[in-house]
């Protein structure tokens, strides 16, 4: 995956990080809830009366999301540099890291690190080590 930094603003950054923030308070505070997709989409299959329409609405946000970018502007370029078997299995790694870090970079990482939990804050910098080892490992040592 490439990133075009050409096109890269700090303004635009800023502008969806405070966006998310926004959003995740919102849901902290209106329905007590972390904003954490993992836990969001694991509560689809555990089904509990109540529970389903704020998931729903929530993943299909995040679904919906790129096709009403794409009514005002043109979608980034994605370039992915690997195969789907490749990509299946880190999917499915991360999955199983998520369920055993008890969640995913955006509980701990956006929700819990703006709560100062002690937990999210060494899950995220087991996620940062992890992700810095895994490119070294693959980018440079293995390719």
């Amino acid at each position: 995956m490439t990133i075009d930094w050409t096109h890269f603003t700090p303004g635009s950054a800023l502008a969806g990080g405070m966006v998310i923030g926004i959003a995740t308070a919102i849901l902290l505070l209106l329905a007590g809830r972390i904003a954490g997709i993992s836990g969001i989409v694991g509560g689809l299959f555990r089904l509990q009366e109540g529970d389903i329409g704020w998931r729903l609405a929530f993943v299909s946000g995040l679904i919906l999301a790129p096709f009403i970018w794409q009514l005002f502007n043109e979608l980034p370029p994605i370039q992915i540099d690997t195969s789907y078997l490749i990509m299946a299995l880190a999917g499915l790694i991360v999955g199983l890291g998520t369920r055993y870090g008890s969640g995913c970079t955006s509980g701990h990482g956006v929700c819990g690190l703006s709560r100062l939990s002690p937990r999210s804050i060494v899950a995220t910098l087991i996620f940062i080590i992890t992700g810095v080892a895994t490119v070294y490992l693959i980018r440079h040592l293995l390719s």
